[in-house]
């Protein structure tokens, strides 16, 4: 009967209705919670098959989802480890409270943001208690070899509680440096150039190399050639540890640069990049040199004996004093000697499907069939966007569109509930034929 029709159908439209309402009310809700993404409903007709002159309602059905591919936007925050994902894309995380256990029982969640910070375990994490993953990197920000980018695995809570004291030890010098032409000539005393160069080894005392530039003087004419040794000030160390030949090249067309270098104890050298590795204190060191056809390094002009670039790398022990986050989401301890040391690199998690996550609590994500697999991208390669620190992403709610459709529901809300007092009036009426 139509009539029956009518009222299933009305009863249905404010079923629909109420799942509207409840989203519409979750989205008010959140509309304040950084990183929140609304949630919608799909309206659906349903179709009784019937005739021309006896029409059934079918009436509708609601299906409730989450717009998990569109972000809010990114606002500024005075925290380094406030961080932000803008594009697509999302941050790898875990419970906080399963950091500790193996990588196969820790829940793999993702999160769009997150206001994160040390715990008293050294693990960083929100206040609401999800754990920030990322891979383990070395000193320079390079991933070990054979890391997994297709699943969560290679992945583990970021933790620099161990980084609270950092050495960085010295694996290269720059030796930039102009020798006197002149003291090559016949009538030059020989008498020797020195620099002294501070490094550090591996535990982050601080040593020194003098590096000396002896040239050498002919009986008539300009040798053009230099003897450069290195002695090294750490305790147990056979001076000079090492010894380089360098002759320049006069010409017009080489003006002063180096022509060649041999080295004759204690270091190799390569004529493709002009270094020459020596044996320090610390272990192996390159000193950048120059060669031929290199820019930097060894000159020889008719000047004075002028360091131009004497440097090295590397760093004293520090006292950890906080985190930083580069644009490729490499994360880095900073330490009160101003040196900056690769921890992690974070990763930015996307899967085919976005939409197809399933929702957990605050703010976060699970993996579902739905959603296909993850793969970790660095940061503003391959489909993902970029990672942001001091920021979080805002909610995605829109509260005018919201109200707007507040307003909207509880008109068809209402209209359905006139339905069915309609449809109860009609139904009196039909009884009362019969009496």
């Amino acid at each position: 009967m139509s009539l029956s029709s009518s009222l299933g159908a009305a009863v249905a439209g404010l079923q629909a209705n109420s799942t509207r309402l409840a989203v519409i009310s979750d989205n008010i809700a959140n509309s304040s919670t950084p990183g929140f993404r609304r949630a919608d409903v799909d309206f659906a007709s349903l179709v009784v098959p019937g005739s021309r002159s006896a029409f059934s309602a079918g009436g509708v059905q609601a299906a409730a989802y989450r717009d998990v591919a569109t972000a809010g936007a990114p606002i500024g925050t005075s925290s380094a480890t406030d961080i932000a994902i803008t594009g697509r894309g999302m941050l790898p995380v875990t419970l906080a409270a399963t950091a500790d256990q193996p990588a196969g029982q820790r829940p793999f969640q993702l999160t769009g943001t997150g206001s994160f910070s040390l715990n008293a375990n050294g693990v960083l994490v929100t206040r609401s208690g999800l754990a920030l993953l990322g891979l383990p990197t070395d000193s320079s920000g390079q991933i070990a070899a054979g890391v997994v980018r297709d699943g969560p695995t290679s992945l583990e809570p970021i933790r620099v509680d161990g980084a609270q004291i950092a050495a960085e030890p010295t694996t290269r010098i720059e030796l930039g440096a102009n020798l006197p032409a002149t003291a090559t000539d016949a009538t030059a005393s020989g008498a020797p150039f020195t620099s002294t160069i501070a490094y550090f080894d591996g535990i982050g005392r601080e040593n020194r190399l003098t590096v000396t530039f002896t040239p050498t003087v002919p009986a008539t004419g300009s040798s053009n050639t230099w003897t450069v040794t290195f002695d090294d000030s750490a305790p147990g160390a056979t001076n000079p540890i090492a010894e380089l030949e360098v002759a320049f090249d006069d010409s017009v067309a080489g003006r002063g640069t180096i022509s060649t270098v041999t080295a004759t104890s204690g270091a190799t050298y390569s004529a493709t990049d002009g270094v020459a590795t020596i044996t320090a204190g610390s272990g192996p060191i390159d000193a950048m040199i120059g060669g031929a056809g290199l820019a930097g390094g060894l000159t020889q002009l008719a000047a004075g004996f002028t360091p131009t670039g004497i440097n090295a790398n590397g760093a004293r022990a520090g006292n950890f004093t906080g985190l930083e986050l580069e644009a490729d989401g490499t994360l880095l301890g900073v330490y009160d000697t101003g040196q900056r040391l690769a921890l992690y690199r974070i990763p930015v998690v996307d899967v085919p499907n976005p939409n197809g996550l399933t929702a957990v609590d605050n703010q976060a994500f699970a993996i579902s069939s739905a959603s296909g697999q993850p793969f970790l991208w660095d940061a503003n390669t391959g489909p993902v966007g970029g990672i942001n620190g001091f920021s979080v992403q805002q909610s995605s709610v829109d509260i005018a569109r919201e109200l707007t459709s507040l307003i909207q529901t509880q008109r068809a809300y209402s209209s359905n509930a006139t339905t069915i007092r309609t449809v109860d009036e009609m139904l009196q009426e039909t009884t009362n034929l019969k009496r």
